[in-house]
């Protein structure tokens, strides 16, 4: 069933849980995640950034992912992530996503507050969430520009949050978009200085490669959405390159099969994590 994101993160604080939010790209992706939640019996969101669309067009990606959140076993929110400008957001916010993100972190605070008001005065229209980020994620989202981190800063945090009326808030400890090349020293002090200031929840982007540990020590601390994008991605490309390389002649049906169950596994994996139950 088709929700909002807010109502998802409401239900993932009173579980002292997390909701998975994860990227999807093509056909193939939106199935195995859906597969997952539903066996799982477990509420996930599905999300695709803009930078994204260039290789997986909103007017063909955004009908699916609806489609199947309406179609779903399990509750599911389709989120715009890393929306960079306002047409792609209002063209999200049309097609039926329930929430969106306005990622203007790299402007100036006063701006980036301006901005992220407009997107919430919008999307309130729409009944959609909306989430920002304030701080600087490191790694890149989609394009070849390097970021480097740029920690969130409590008492600006709370200033944000109070002047734009966001849902949630994505929060820069440490973590990385894409595969990182040693394991990240996540800044625990800071997003609980964070959590301690601000009565929204809190989104860790970054997630793949962060520890099963960190990430219950995370949701100790407030975090109730995980983004999970490279490890999917990833999973569907493992998973194709061994049907290929075991098969003298690859075919369409079984690859997309193969393709599927790779997003599948790697949302499982995930989906146990962030339900923060020992067993």
């Amino acid at each position: 069933m088709l929700v909002t994101m807010k109502k998802l993160l409401a239900r993932a604080k009173n579980n002292n849980c997390a909701v998975g939010a994860f990227s999807v790209g093509n056909m193939e992706m939106i199935m195995g995640v859906i597969k997952a939640a539903e066996e799982m019996n477990t509420p996930v969101i599905i999300q695709i950034a803009e930078k994204r669309l260039m290789n997986s067009p909103l007017e063909l990606m955004a009908p699916m992912m609806v489609s199947a959140a309406k179609n779903a076993k399990v509750d599911v929110a389709v989120h715009l992530d890393h929306g960079l400008t306002e047409e792609c957001i209002s063209k999200a916010l049309e097609y039926g996503f329930t929430s969106v993100m306005l990622d203007s972190s790299l402007k100036p605070f006063d701006e980036n507050i301006a901005l992220t008001r407009r997107i919430v005065e919008k999307a309130s229209l729409y009944g959609a969430t909306v989430e920002s980020e304030l701080g600087v994620v490191g790694g890149n989202e989609g394009d070849t520009e390097e970021h480097i981190i740029t920690c969130t800063d409590p008492k600006m945090a709370e200033v944000f949050c109070n002047e734009t009326r966001i849902d949630a808030l994505a929060v820069a400890i440490g973590n990385a978009h894409g595969n990182y090349p040693v394991s990240p020293e996540l800044r625990l002090d800071v997003l609980e200085q964070i959590y301690s200031r601000i009565d929204i929840p809190l989104v860790l982007h970054g997630g793949t490669g962060i520890t099963e540990e960190m990430f219950r020590k995370c949701i100790s601390l407030g975090i109730r959405k995980i983004n999970i994008a490279t490890a999917g991605f990833d999973g569907l490309s493992a998973y194709s390159k061994k049907y290929c390389d075991r098969t003298d002649k690859p075919d369409y049906f079984t690859l997309s099969a193969e393709m599927v169950n790779g997003v599948y596994e790697n949302t499982k994996k995930h989906i146990k994590i962030f339900n923060n139950k020992e067993n």
